[in-house]
């Protein structure tokens, strides 16, 4: 008999999820992980930059609070009490991420590196266990890119950005992604100076519509945006580091945060020993998200790669491969992922989030039956009260109504994306949200108002009015 039911490599989201899942079904389970538990998200990503931001946006608001009347002084940055708080919103959450939680639900907790030995065997800390399924979730890590001169020099990644025990002075920020904008908004409203270097555009993958309102937010922060800068070469500086770029700008900073990807961990895992194909992408799956090559073995989170869909470096992705995996895994259901309503959230101030495929995405998918429908949120009497009114939401349709994406750019724009993956994940048509009773004033009433800018040529279409107008005569 095998010595586990189901292996896990990596206690990040993905692998916390697998194995909450396998232990509260009674299964054996073994949860390997050489780092700390609650992987990159908890401590690296998503909880310390969101606690990092939050103060951020509260020294923000202090600096604004003159459109209201109110007169306060520049505030203070104490950098130590900033990093108390991040610390502060890690600890708290750990606790669901630790081992003792994970050990009381009956899980095997193997603090080591862990590899595959054979196609059913895994070697971690010091023994060897045979199993009868596994379960690849070691996660992704910052992509260093081959600058000449970088490798000597002393940048930041996600991974050590929150440990600084100084505030930068000057942080130069390579990729213009959500985590360098994130993070270049954050510590320019921290009194840092920020500048971002982005090859391509900022925000690449998003809706070019939502960009405006973005850049302008990011420049009134500070923040010095320079957009088509390539990079040719990192050296020291008398500050501490400097890059070169392509048309001859030197810049200099305190430090250089590099932003610009991601990429999964593969290496150690002994992938080969155990038959299990991958690529620079990943661990390759059908969309399953079961190993193409060893039908024992399953891939889970950052390093996944979905016939060929690449990686999704979010945490909700994570809990959705987890219940993909747990419903063809261990119920031999069938399963299938899709990305279809997928949302995904930047969390500057504005938020962009995108649900779905863009405009630019499915016209180039072959997409061409397509309403475009759009509500700016300076109509949003919410917003307006709040002195918060600039954005827009803009919904991609089929011609019958049935919501294929959507983007928001605005205050709170994360919270209406499950609003619409709702939508285009259950397949429900606009009226549905068009004819809903929304509180007021709530932000989302802009979603319904774009909605329901589908059916107003109908409604006020000339045959409608000659309608009405006929009815009108009726006792």
């Amino acid at each position: 008999m095998p010595d586990l039911d189901v292996a896990v490599i990596g206690a990040g989201a993905a692998g916390l999820s697998v194995t909450a899942i396998a232990a509260g079904l009674g299964l054996k389970v073994a949860l390997f992980e050489r780092g700390a538990m609650g992987g990159d998200c908890l401590n690296f990503g998503c909880v310390p930059s969101k606690a990092l931001l939050a103060a951020a946006r509260a020294a923000a608001e202090a600096r604004r609070a003159h459109r209201f009347g109110l007169r306060l002084p520049e505030p203070e940055i104490d950098w130590d009490g900033v990093r108390e708080h991040v610390a502060g919103a890690i600890a708290t959450i750990a606790p669901n991420d630790s081992e003792e939680r994970f050990r009381a639900m009956g899980a095997t907790v193997v603090r080591a590196t862990a590899r595959f030995v054979a196609r059913d065997t895994i070697e971690g800390g010091g023994r060897r266990f045979t199993f009868r399924r596994a379960v690849v979730a070691a996660g992704s890590a910052a992509v260093v890119p081959p600058i000449p001169g970088l490798a000597g020099l002393p940048f930041l990644t996600n991974e050590s950005l929150f440990s600084l025990r100084e505030r930068p002075g000057h942080l130069i920020i390579l990729g213009g992604g959500p985590i360098g904008l994130e993070m270049a908004q954050a510590h320019a409203r921290l009194g840092c100076r920020v500048t971002v270097l982005e090859a391509a555009r900022i925000a690449g993958r998003e809706e070019a519509e939502c960009l405006p309102p973005l850049r302008a937010a990011l420049e009134a922060d500070g923040v010095a945006l320079h957009e088509g800068a390539r990079i040719v070469a990192a050296e020291p500086d008398a500050q501490g580091i400097a890059v070169l770029l392509e048309d001859g700008t030197r810049i200099a900073g305190t430090h250089l945060l590099l932003a610009v990807g991601r990429a999964p961990r593969l290496d150690g895992l002994g992938l080969e020993a155990a038959g299990i194909a991958h690529t620079s992408r990943g661990v390759t799956t059908d969309l399953a998200l079961r190993s193409v090559s060893n039908r024992r073995v399953w891939a889970a989170g950052d390093i996944a790669d979905p016939q060929g869909l690449g990686p999704r470096a979010f945490t909700h992705v994570c809990s959705q491969h987890a219940g993909i995996i747990a419903r063809a895994m261990l119920f031999r259901l069938p399963a299938k992922l899709s990305y279809a309503a997928l949302p995904r959230v930047t969390y500057t101030d504005p938020e962009i989030a995108q649900i779905g495929p863009t405009e630019a995405e499915l016209r180039a998918a072959g997409r061409e039956d397509l309403t475009i429908l759009r509500w700016p949120l300076a109509e949003n009497d919410r917003l307006v009260a709040e002195g918060r009114a600039e954005g827009l939401v803009k919904l991609v349709t089929d011609r019958k109504g049935r919501l294929l994406g959507a983007s928001v750019v605005g205050p709170g724009a994360g919270d209406m994306a499950g609003m619409f993956a709702l939508m285009i994940g259950r397949r429900l048509p606009l009226s549905a949200l068009a004819g809903a009773v929304l509180p007021y004033p709530t932000a989302q009433e802009a979603g319904k108002r774009a909605a329901s800018e589908f059916y107003t040529p109908k409604f006020l279409a000339p045959g409608t009015k000659r309608i009405v107008g006929l009815l009108n005569r009726l006792p």
